[in-house]
């Protein structure tokens, strides 16, 4: 019997047709000063389109670039209004055409929204089935002996928003598991728990996650974007397998952050009623922090694998991460390498035979546009400061520069001391809103992402100075810490296509949308387990 599974409320299998499923075109820049257009002789509307969006340059044989052609002083990056979707019925690629309409920093304060109306849900073209009552409908429920039975090998990985994360493998394949505690009774802490310093303790609820799962279902089409299986509870107390790497993640994590807390209840505690519910997703790779980097072309691929990924987001979903440190980047090898030729004019991406994919949208910002006056998806980050008085990690600056772009409309970023006021009021004198449109965010994560694996590179001196040599004008534009005046980027489309400009990139890296399909999950319950051994026994003859 063919093993069913649950209704998917969540996500969305990659049923577009691959050519389809094109690049979203990157929005550009103010043009250059030159009239000349690209032309592209092709039958495909969206090789063209690209062309129409990176309107109103000229493709140079000589490359060049001054700040008088970036796209703008920083001092004039705004916080947008999100894109007016065109009419009911016009094609999704159109929906950008009309010039977005800007507005100052500060914004009024708009209430958090995790979840689309209920009107609006029904304009949805594919709506998504709603869980009513009870809870969790349809949903496998299992136990953690089926998550991981003797065989199968489980190793915690991060802890996430609101989540541990797992990655499991066995003989179906190798799938990252979220595990969010539901409301459900668990074991009070032993004296040394107590003394460990548990940090979160209180469990969560499905509507914490509601949001993340959404820009899931939004992103799930973009390449570099994580690939859903299907959800399901979890319940009963824990094997030795799961407390042995729970232990060994919190031990890894000591060596690294010796002042670090315990994240998350161990184990040990769960009881036979304590209840996960558990997101379990394509399996990623290896985390940037764990990856070494080894040569230039990891660099470049790297870098700007994430840059168009991003690219394409924003212009889906208006997209800003707000979260995407080493940890929240993961490596695959997905072909073998190849060898640039240095004295021939080629492209500098594509020759490391790694892909990225982007995780935890736990912070992340982004909106549906194919529904007229959608309210966009973010967490309200004024509800805790501590993500900016934080000092305990090198990305916490990251969080402190986003909050001080909507306080003072700069480049820079206040102290710590600076960010212990909730709703303090922006430029505008309007209470700070994390609903507002900055993509400029996503370049601060960009820097970020450029300086920690330049520091962090293990290879040859020389290939990681030739990096920094080509990119030197690029870097100019991405430092958050550049001297006041200096042009910057407002968005990773602008950086991919200021890559493109350079000749760093040409139009197949744009148009490549990948292979990737629907997976399924590759956890089963003890039944479905016996009913696959059966299947495959060979039958006694008669």
């Amino acid at each position: 019997m063919a093993r069913t599974t649950a209704a998917r409320t969540y996500g969305k299998a990659s049923t577009k047709a691959k050519a389809r499923r094109l690049f979203a075109e990157v929005p550009p820049s103010p043009p250059r000063k030159s009239d000349a257009a690209i032309s592209v002789a092709s039958d495909d509307d969206s090789v063209i389109k690209i062309t129409e969006k990176l309107h109103g340059f000229e493709i140079q044989d000589e490359v060049y670039s001054s700040e008088d052609e970036l796209s703008r002083d920083f001092n004039s990056i705004v916080v947008a209004l999100p894109p007016q979707p065109a009419k009911s019925g016009s094609p999704k690629r159109e929906l950008k055409k009309t010039p977005r309409a800007t507005r100052s920093v500060a914004t009024p304060k708009v209430k958090r929204t995790l979840s689309t109306p209920a009107s609006k849900v029904e304009a949805l073209e594919t709506e998504i089935a709603e869980p009513v009552s009870p809870p969790h409908p349809g949903y496998r429920v299992l136990t953690w002996e089926e998550v991981c039975p003797p065989g199968d090998t489980i190793e915690k990985i991060a802890e996430a928003s609101y989540a541990e994360v797992y990655r499991v493998r066995n003989e179906r394949g190798t799938s990252i598991i979220k595990c969010i505690r539901l409301e459900s009774p668990i074991k009070a802490q032993t004296k040394a728990q107590e003394r460990s310093g548990l940090v979160d303790e209180e469990p969560h609820s499905e509507d914490d996650m509601r949001g993340e799962l959404r820009i899931s279902e939004w992103l799930a089409d973009i390449p570099g974007f994580v690939i859903y299986k299907e959800r399901y509870l979890v319940k009963g107390k824990a094997p030795k397998c799961l407390l042995e790497t729970h232990q060994s993640f919190h031990r890894k994590m000591k060596r690294k952050d010796p002042d670090r807390l315990q994240f998350y209840p161990s184990p040990s505690r769960y009881l036979a009623d304590t209840t996960f519910l558990v997101v379990e997703l394509g399996d990623a790779g290896t985390a940037l922090e764990d990856f070494e980097l080894e040569n230039s072309s990891q660099l470049w691929d790297i870098f700007f694998h994430v840059a168009i990924a991003l690219a394409r987001a924003e212009e889906m979903a208006c997209f800003e991460h707000r979260d995407l440190h080493e940890g929240n980047l993961c490596i695959r090898k997905t072909k073998e390498p190849m060898t640039r030729d240095p004295k021939k004019a080629a492209p500098y991406f594509g020759y490391s035979g790694l892909d990225i994919t982007i995780l935890d949208y736990g912070l992340s910002r982004a909106e549906d546009l194919e529904v007229e006056e959608s309210d966009p998806i973010a967490l309200d980050l004024e509800k805790d400061l501590s993500i900016f008085t934080s000092t305990h990690a090198p990305q916490c600056k990251v969080y402190r520069q986003m909050r001080s772009l909507l306080l003072r409309g700069e480049r820079g970023h206040l102290p710590p001391s600076a960010h212990k006021v909730p709703y303090a009021k922006g430029v505008g004198g309007e209470p700070l809103s994390w609903d507002v449109y900055v993509p400029y965010t996503n370049v601060l994560w960009l820097a970020y992402l450029y300086q920690y694996m330049v520091k962090g590179f293990k290879g040859e001196k020389k290939d990681v100075a030739e990096f920094k040599k080509v990119t030197k004008e690029m870097w100019k534009y991405l430092d958050p810490d550049a001297k006041a005046g200096t042009p910057a980027f407002g968005s990773s489309a602008e950086v991919v296509r200021f890559a493109f400009e350079a000749g760093w990139l040409d139009e197949s890296h744009l148009m490549d949308i990948g292979g990737e399909e629907r997976e399924d999950s590759i956890i089963l319950s003890r039944e479905e387990t016996e009913e696959l051994a059966r299947r495959r026994s060979p039958r006694k003859l008669r």
